[in-house]
């Protein structure tokens, strides 16, 4: 079992990527326009509902989802309303969410858009590390507290037992930063790295 950083909970919540398909099909632009229209309308609806907190889009397609629920199948369920999701345009990823710094809240109009930086951590265990698990998740733990010291963190969270999490950053974290974090330099944790627009105040940062 793999926990990435270990803490009290506020609240589980549900966390949704869309990964953008590079095997997508081509649509006219008419009708691509009209599922994005859909897709935006979706959105807002389900963030009146309540059921939304928190969306964005990161730079070159795909994005993200926040839902205040705990529940997949529920999530599973609201998804399918959006057209997007219908027209089959991103690779759905569906995770359990626990964040321990941001809290993901909804944030009204009108609101600024912010470009922050998502970082992913993704475990992968071998038999070449295995044995270090236990050693290598405590540096990394360590090493995170270290990061929130600069000032630059906006969010922290994990994804259920096994999943990995996510770090948010605003500007000042170069990618070599994020790779001298021991469980990375240590091959137990794999990063993906994306710019991420979202709703300013989305975690309760100033």
């Amino acid at each position: 079992m793999i926990l990435l950083t270990h803490g009290v909970y506020a609240q589980d919540l549900v966390f949704v990527f869309l990964h953008h398909r590079t095997d997508k099909v081509e649509l006219p632009k008419d009708q691509l326009d009209k599922i994005m229209t859909g897709h935006m309308a979706n959105i807002i609806r389900m963030a009146k509902e309540g059921k939304l907190l928190v969306a964005g889009p990161f730079e070159g397609g795909g994005g993200v989802f926040i839902f205040s629920s705990s529940s997949i199948d529920t999530v599973s369920r609201w998804l399918s309303t959006d057209p997007g999701v219908q027209a089959n345009r991103w690779n759905v990823e569906i995770l359990p969410y626990r964040w321990h710094i941001g809290q993901p809240r909804l944030v009204n109009e009108p609101f600024e858009m912010l470009d922050y930086q998502l970082v992913r951590f993704v475990p992968y265990v071998a038999k070449f590390n295995i044995n270090d698990v236990p050693e290598l998740l405590k540096k990394h733990d360590d090493y995170l507290k270290e990061i929130q010291k600069t000032g630059q963190v906006v969010a922290e969270g994990t994804f259920g037992d096994v999943e990995g999490g996510i770090l948010v950053t605003k500007g000042g974290l170069t990618q070599g930063i994020i790779e001298s974090d021991p469980a990375v330099h240590g091959g137990l944790l794999e990063i993906e790295i994306k710019k991420w627009f979202v709703a300013k105040g989305a975690f309760g940062e100033k």
